[in-house]
């Protein structure tokens, strides 16, 4: 059988339809008014605020605060918008905890930070609940782009550009837009179809067409792109994913995590979605601690999170480790994958444990083995099929500091190029200041 198919306690329907409602219902519930207005009203206002610092698109964070406290929600909106245009995705998938609620002044003093991040969802969704656009697009300027990819960094880049003027074509190879915020986030941080509506209320702005089923490598090169346009933008992701280097990886319920949280993203029924019994993700980073958690909603009674190495060094931050804990996952750290057994299909899983120490990771010798029915592998994605005559940085695109490639009029941005963590509100930054270069160039 191939890689992935399904093992024997691979099955759907673990729970009723009521169960996986309740339990993929909203991480953290929207505000209602009265709610924004008392949350509002802790923030001390800084001058220098340390959380807009923390802020990766740098939102006038105190501001839009004050804007809410005195009850103008969408105006806060517009101070989001105009620095994130997918401030409200965002709202929901940021770390805040590691970024600006962690830099807060309340959290310093009292360990409570302002919840910046509900705030700036009740803003953003309220102005989002009008249908309007806060934004007009310029003179028009004559000059087309082409932005490879709708995920964060794509999306930020043409609304900036069309903005601005210029008329830009997004080539998406999948479907649907919006990348990781459709396909590669915990369905329960972004419920209701939110990530879909986000696209649609961003192309508002007008003069961007989307092309789907356009991707390099499929009758799309750069040398084209180039010749046809008059800059481009590359925010392609990393399609690849690294191998486990574990005797049997390629057994019947071993698959990619990414694909996993993808297929779940898109069931329109999740009791039709198959789970493992005794569910094994190998990995430390957010897609690790997004597939464990989701299992363990979707009715596997034992789900658990190996990461090779302390929980120190884990990608994920604390406050995810502790919300998997919470839903019962099992952490286990210092431990890597030697092999998976079973005949056809999975059976258990072996883990040696490890040592970690200056940057490198050692096995001691001991092992131990865990039931595993279903194995998923979440340990780093890489670029695939990098556009020739692109110069990389390891595996990722190289770009200087306005996201420009090696190569003259391409510019690229996201998880594809070297530059900032694999976040969301990165990409959407690199995105939107790439826009900005392109547009210095192209108005020279």
């Amino acid at each position: 059988m191939a890689q992935g198919q399904m093992a024997p306690g691979i099955v759907a329907g673990r729970l009723s339809s009521d169960e996986l409602a309740a339990n993929f219902d909203d991480l953290h519930p929207a505000y209602a008014p009265h709610e924004a207005a008392v949350a509002a009203d802790r923030c001390y206002f800084c001058y220098d605020a340390p959380c807009q610092t923390a802020c990766p698109t740098e939102i006038d964070i105190p501001l839009f605060i004050r804007q809410i406290q005195t009850g103008h929600p969408e105006a806060a909106a517009r101070t989001i918008l105009e620095q994130n245009i997918l401030g409200g995705m965002c709202a929901r998938v940021c770390p805040t905890e590691t970024l600006c609620e962690e830099a807060c002044v309340r959290e310093a003093a009292e360990g409570k930070p302002v919840e910046i991040g509900r705030l700036q969802r009740y803003a953003t969704d309220t102005l989002m609940a009008r249908g309007v656009h806060p934004f007009t697009r310029a003179a028009p300027s004559g000059k087309r782009v082409a932005v490879v990819g709708a995920g964060p960094a794509g999306l930020a880049c043409a609304h900036r550009l069309a903005m601005l003027g210029h008329d830009v074509v997004i080539h998406e190879a999948r479907p649907k837009a919006g990348g990781l915020n459709e396909f590669g986030i915990a369905a329960y941080k972004a419920t209701g179809g939110f990530a879909g509506a986000e696209v649609d209320w961003l192309l508002k702005i007008g003069g961007i067409t989307v092309e789907q089923g356009s991707a390099l490598g499929q009758g799309l090169t750069l040398d084209a792109l180039r010749a046809d346009y008059d800059a481009v933008f590359l925010s392609i992701g990393l399609a690849g994913v690294n191998a486990l280097r574990a005797a049997g990886e390629d057994k019947e319920g071993v698959r990619d995590a990414v694909d996993f949280i993808a297929e779940l993203r898109q069931a329109g029924d999740l009791s039709a979605l198959p789970v493992g019994r005794n569910v094994v993700v190998i990995g430390g980073g957010m897609t690790a601690i997004d597939a464990a958690v989701q299992s363990k909603l979707l009715g596997a009674e034992n789900v658990t999170v190996a990461y090779r190495r302390s929980r120190a060094e884990m990608g994920a931050s604390r406050f995810e480790q502790d919300l998997a804990a919470s839903k019962g996952v099992r952490l286990m750290f210092n431990v890597m994958p030697v092999a998976v057994h079973g005949n056809r299909s999975a059976v258990e899983i072996e883990l040696e444990y490890t040592t970690s120490a200056g940057g490198s990771v050692t096995g001691t010798g001991e092992t131990v083995r865990l039931a595993a029915d279903q194995v998923f592998k979440a340990i780093g994605q890489t670029l695939k099929g990098a556009p020739e005559g692109l110069e990389l940085d390891g595996r990722k695109i190289r770009v200087d500091g306005s996201g420009r490639t090696s190569v003259p009029g391409v510019w690229a941005g996201g998880d594809c190029a070297s530059g900032g963590e694999d976040l969301t509100v990165t990409a959407v930054a690199e995105g939107r200041d790439a826009a900005m270069d392109i547009h210095t160039q192209l108005s020279a």
